[in-house]
């Protein structure tokens, strides 16, 4: 069963969120032929300081 994991900045609304999902399902679906319901998507939202490029947060 595959199993995406997906670490977001948070502060995107909900209908992106869902589309994003929607989309990386249907990527993985296609490229490994796997049956769609053993597919899994899990976004994770950190927030701005806890989340750094560069060595600096990007609440900074």
């Amino acid at each position: 069963m595959p199993l995406v994991q997906i670490s977001l900045a948070a502060g995107r609304p909900p209908d992106q969120i869902r589309r994003l999902i929607a989309e990386v399902h249907d990527a993985v679906v296609r490229a490994t032929g796997t049956d769609p319901a053993r597919v899994r998507v899990l976004v994770q939202e950190l927030p701005p300081t806890h989340w750094a490029a560069g060595g600096v947060t990007l609440a900074e």
